[in-house]
């Protein structure tokens, strides 16, 4: 994650890798420590509601510090691809809490909260997969 002669946390995959870990990284302990409000937006058909929302701030939490660990970037890229696909995952509970609050008479966290969440999710996939430099992992595997 160097970029010329800067130190890796100056360049912009550094700086993203940080704020996506910070970002995940409490939203993880939030997970853990408050599971209620994410438990009353998993879908029903989600079986084991309890720990699946355990499961994703762990999985938070260890996508997070894979992405400031600076020893292997097989690692850090690893935990890109980890937080990518946790963010695919948990996309249908992020419709599911958006139609559960466009039904409530006040609409809930209302359009200007949802819209821009559905938005943010790919791109949040995205930047996963770029500032751990999993996609230049993946480029380098395949040669």
């Amino acid at each position: 994650m160097t970029d010329g002669h800067r130190p890796a946390l100056l360049t912009r995959r550094g700086l993203t890798c940080v704020l996506l870990a910070l970002f995940y990284g409490l939203a993880g302990v939030i997970h853990i420590a408050k599971p209620a409000p994410f438990l009353g937006i998993i879908p029903g058909w989600v079986p084991f509601p309890g720990p699946v929302v355990l499961f994703s701030g762990v999985a938070e939490l260890a996508g997070a510090a894979a992405l400031l660990q600076p020893r292997s970037a097989r690692l850090r890229a690893a935990g890109g691809w980890g937080l990518a696909l946790y963010a695919v995952c948990v996309f249908p509970a992020n419709i599911h809490h958006f139609a559960l609050d466009m039904t409530r008479p006040d609409h809930g966290l209302g359009l200007g909260y949802h819209i821009p969440r559905m938005f943010l999710q790919p791109v949040l996939v995205w930047l996963a997969l770029w500032a751990s430099g999993a996609d230049q992992h993946f480029k380098r595997t395949r040669k």
